[in-house]
């Protein structure tokens, strides 16, 4: 893990144009499909009806377990501790809010949030086979629209889910608003590679292997294909930096994970 990056005006562009269009684009895209972004929503929901089953499992395959230690590099510089509010959203089926709770001894609580039912029931399942019982909160929701009052929140997390979201700014804001003053934001998300040793590899493993394993695995080569493809459409990390200092983040930093192929980017409200 790389040391944080502090994402200050000064390293922007002079304008916000490139990450505003990096947002557009992204909200115009199902993978490397352009589509109207009404249609966006649907379909993403689709990909993870369709997945939901082997979810973890693919996780695992895809990425050789190292997600897990990129979840607990999220977990370790959020720091939680004992009677914080934590909102997970895209929480799917809930590693990050069980890891969250293991590291407070329960004593702690989670509203999990995500737009998809058959995610939510395959991590009500996980959590009740893990002993968690009335410690986290499943609700049905949407990202850029969240059912929650202003400042309710401690810390507002979300793992590989906001480059998903059809508008990523509207998302932004709807973090900052349910975080209460001192709330923190914190986004694990699949990135652009800082290596260049690794481009190529990574390139051949995400493309000819990753919808292989989708196809053998999950019976659905298709919706990993259409999430290798969604990284590449994701705004890079000094893009996405811009885009929370928009949405009125303060102290916007980012950290790179295994040169970059994922990134955690860190936002204060104030």
């Amino acid at each position: 893990m790389s040391e944080p990056r502090t994402a200050s005006p000064s390293s922007r562009a002079p304008d916000a144009d490139p990450a505003r269009a990096a947002a557009d684009r992204l909200a115009r895209s199902f993978g490397y499909d352009e589509i109207d972004p009404q249609e966006k929503s649907s379909r993403v929901r689709e990909v993870f009806r369709r997945v939901a089953s082997r979810y973890d499992l693919m996780n695992d395959l895809m990425s050789g377990g190292i997600h897990r230690l990129w979840k607990e590099a999220l977990l370790d510089w959020l720091a939680p501790r004992t009677g914080m509010h934590l909102i997970d959203v895209a929480g799917g089926t809930g590693d990050i809010a069980m890891r969250f709770l293991d590291r407070v001894d329960g004593e702690a609580r989670v509203t999990l949030v995500d737009i998809n039912d058959a995610m939510l029931g395959v991590g009500r399942d996980r959590a009740l086979d893990a002993g968690w019982l009335g410690e986290i909160d499943w609700i049905a929701g949407d990202a850029m629209q969240l059912p929650f009052p202003d400042r309710a929140f401690d810390a507002f997390t979300i793992a590989f889910g906001i480059r998903n979201v059809t508008h990523i700014d509207r998302a932004l804001a709807e973090a900052r608003r349910v975080l209460k003053p001192g709330g923190r934001f914190l986004c694990l998300e699949f990135s652009r590679i800082v290596l260049p040793v690794l481009n190529r590899i990574y390139d051949t493993y995400s493309f000819n292997v990753v919808p292989v394993i989708g196809r053998y695995v999950a019976k659905d080569e298709g919706s990993y294909r259409y999430l290798v493809e969604s990284i590449r459409r994701f705004p890079d990390q000094p893009s996405f930096a811009a885009l929370m200092r928009d949405a009125g983040f303060d102290q916007v930093r980012y950290r790179n994970l295994s040169g970059g192929i994922a990134a955690i980017h860190s936002g204060w409200r104030l």
